[in-house]
C-alpha cells in the first residue's frame, strides 16, 4: 500500500496501537479457537476505535475531527494441533487440511474508496500470531468531518 500522508495519526503510532491491541487480546490465547473469533474481533475493533478516536481528538475538543471504521479479520493457520501441544480437533471437512499439513492459509483482501484524497484515507496492518496459529489483518478508514 502506498504511504498515507494524510493520516490523522502518525503511521508509526497506528502500528504501535494495532500491535498493542492485538497483543492484549491474544495474551491469554494459546491457539486459534473458532468459537472465540467473534469476541476477539469485537474486542479488537472496540479497542482500536477507542484508541484512534482518543488520538485523533484535538486537545480541548470533545470529538475527533474524523469518522473511523475498523475492519478486523482473523486468519487461521493450518497448523496441526500436535504442534501446539493441544488435543486434535474434530475431523476437518474433506478437501481441507490434510493430516500432518502445516502452514498458512491463503488470503487476499482489497478495499477501495471514493473520497477526498487530501483528508480521507485508509491504512492496513497485519499482526503475526505465528505462535498462536493465527494472523490478524486490520484496516482503519478515516473520513474528515
Amino acid at each position: 500500500m502506498a504511504a498515507q500522508t494524510n493520516s490523522p495519526i502518525a503511521l508509526k503510532r497506528l502500528e504501535q496501537i494495532a500491535t498493542d491491541v492485538c497483543n492484549s487480546v491474544f495474551e491469554s490465547a494459546e491457539y486459534y479457537e473458532h468459537p472465540k473469533t467473534a469476541q476477539w474481533n469485537e474486542t479488537i475493533i472496540n479497542k482500536m476505535l477507542k484508541a484512534v478516536m482518543s488520538e485523533a481528538t484535538p486537545q480541548g475538543a470533545s470529538v475527533p475531527a474524523y469518522k473511523f471504521a475498523i475492519n478486523s479479520t482473523i486468519v487461521q493457520h493450518v497448523v496441526p494441533t500436535s504442534q501446539l501441544n493441544k488435543p486434535t480437533s474434530p475431523p476437518v471437512e474433506e478437501g481441507t487440511a490434510k493430516k500432518g499439513q502445516a502452514g498458512r492459509r491463503g488470503m487476499h483482501s482489497a478495499t477501495g474508496g471514493y473520497w477526498n484524497e487530501k483528508t480521507d484515507g485508509m491504512w492496513s496492518f497485519k499482526w503475526d500470531g505465528e505462535t498462536k496459529g493465527l494472523d490478524v489483518v486490520l484496516m482503519v478508514i478515516w473520513i474528515s468531518v
